[in-house]
């Protein structure tokens, strides 16, 4: 399984972990170009950087350019949208 590995705020993590937010934004810059260009299975998204930080494994169903929902983090400009589908794992989380 290919894994793209990305690090989240709490706000934006929690979303995910609870499935109220189904899509992650990136901008169109030529870092994501050549990092979003790969086949990816999955991405796993941490929140902080620490060894045990929180983390969550979640289906990635594709990835395309367009609009993405501001109270969901995108900018008003076009972006990558990654498109979740099922979370595989949850890791070192406590639903509060």
């Amino acid at each position: 399984m290919k894994i793209l590995h990305l690090t989240l705020h709490k706000k934006w993590f929690d979303m995910i972990v609870s499935g109220e937010k189904k899509e992650e934004y990136r901008e169109i810059k030529p870092y994501w170009d050549k990092r979003l260009n790969k086949e990816y299975d999955a991405i796993l998204f941490k929140n902080g950087y620490q060894k045990n930080a929180p983390s969550v494994l979640v289906e990635l169903l594709d990835v395309t350019k367009g609009q993405g929902w501001e109270d969901l983090g995108a900018p008003r400009h076009e972006v990558y949208v990654l498109r979740l589908g099922r979370t595989i794992e949850v890791k070192n989380y406590e639903r509060t």
